[in-house]
């Protein structure tokens, strides 16, 4: 008989694993707390080690149509533009790899998870069903709903984000959340607003000190995307849709590179959003017999490695491999979980890690550091060569 796969949240990492799960032949019931699909969010970058599993999906062909390959990942001062490093990308990552990487609207790549998920199975997402707790016996588990329906499957996926329901009944409390003592700016503006030729289409990091800008081109080149992280005391909502005065944006970034002035100056006033970022540890145990989580509710990033909705897309790739290899549920998910601590918990690290270099104080000390480091050999090393569908489960 089909095994039955409830999965908690339509985000990236749920509606990706259920397409993974849908195609291997599992029957997967989505449950999603908001009303409708929408996301809010800006730029998101996809790798070779994701992009295998949405070629997988066959979404390859609508992602080249929309996204941008960016020619090159490139690391700037923040006031002079210098470059203190760059490595290829484009056709080099590729043929590294054998995978694209894109840059593209994370709205768009939500709209296209939907479309595939509906495609496999039409009436796959339940929309407006709040999770409250679970109960598991022998025979499967039963989710429970706030508006006091239930569901009963063989498995239960927490794929519900950072303030995950499934992640605080595992481990018996919610995810404790400490400020990082930074805040994130997030601004898109039409390329049309802009110069001609104004950045070259790279993926550019100007890093300055105790804050950074990572800008690069979104849909086929039409929209600028600007992430700008800051160090500040003043903690605001963790929330993306919360606006910030643009004023505020451009006191922030006084006295840096003439491109940051340029986008910030054309920046739609009323659409400066700004959110606090907050740590929360990895969780140590992701499964009970029936039941386990992935995404953002196993194991929560910043964004310095941009490689959060990557993580969990490989998530479900592994997931649905896993599941078909062992016959037992707890073993499965056993499984699943062991080949994935240890690859995320790296990722994890390295992010954290990386926000003490982008804010250095010292130029010359970011020169001296990226002196003694090889950013492309590093990443095509261990982070992009990683293949989900392939990489070897023990």
């Amino acid at each position: 008989m089909t095994q039955k796969i409830l999965i908690a949240g339509a985000g990236i990492g749920g509606l990706a694993a259920a397409s993974c799960l849908m195609k291997a032949g599992y029957d997967v019931e989505i449950y999603e707390q908001a009303p409708a699909l929408t996301e809010v969010g800006a730029g998101i970058q996809m790798s070779a080690n994701a992009m295998h599993v949405m070629n997988h999906l066959g979404l390859g062909p609508v992602l080249a149509e929309n996204a941008v390959r960016p020619g090159a990942y490139v690391f700037r001062l923040y006031d002079t533009g210098e470059e203190i490093s760059r490595f290829a990308l484009l056709d080099d990552h590729e043929r590294l790899h054998g995978a694209p990487y894109y840059q593209l609207h994370r709205a768009d790549l939500l709209n296209f998870l939907v479309a595939k998920a509906r495609e496999l199975k039409p009436d796959v997402i339940h929309l407006n069903k709040k999770i409250t707790r679970f109960e598991e016996d022998d025979e499967g588990v039963t989710l429970f709903l706030a508006d006091g329906t239930s569901a009963r499957g063989d498995i239960l996926v927490g794929a519900d984000g950072l303030k995950s329901v499934v992640r605080a009944q595992i481990s018996g409390q919610e995810a404790h959340a400490v400020y990082t003592g930074d805040a994130a700016w997030r601004i898109t503006v039409p390329v049309e607003k802009l110069p001609k030729d104004f950045l070259e289409p790279v993926m550019s990091v100007f890093m300055g000190p105790h804050r950074h800008v990572v800008c690069y081109y979104l849909r086929r080149g039409t929209l600028m995307n600007f992430v700008g992280i800051v160090e500040t005391e003043d903690v605001s909502e963790e929330s993306w849709t919360a606006k910030f005065p643009w004023e505020k944006l451009k006191s922030d970034y006084v006295g840096w590179h003439p491109v940051i002035q340029t986008i910030i100056d054309c920046a739609d006033r009323d659409a400066c959003y700004r959110w606090s970022l907050h740590y929360r540890k990895a969780s140590e145990g992701w499964n009970t017999k029936r039941v386990t989580i992935m995404g953002d509710a196993a194991h929560p990033t910043l964004p310095y490695l941009a490689q959060g909705a990557c993580m969990a897309i490989e998530d479900g790739a592994v997931l649905t491999r896993a599941l078909g290899m062992r016959d037992d549920p707890a073993e499965a998910l056993d499984l699943f979980s062991r080949n994935r601590m240890e690859r995320t918990t790296r990722i994890v690290e390295q992010s954290t890690a990386n926000r003490e270099l982008f804010h250095l104080a010292s130029m010359e000390e970011i020169r001296e550091r990226f002196s003694k480091r090889d950013e492309g050999s590093d990443r095509n090393g261990w982070l992009y060569s990683y293949n989900p569908l392939t990489v070897e489960l023990k």
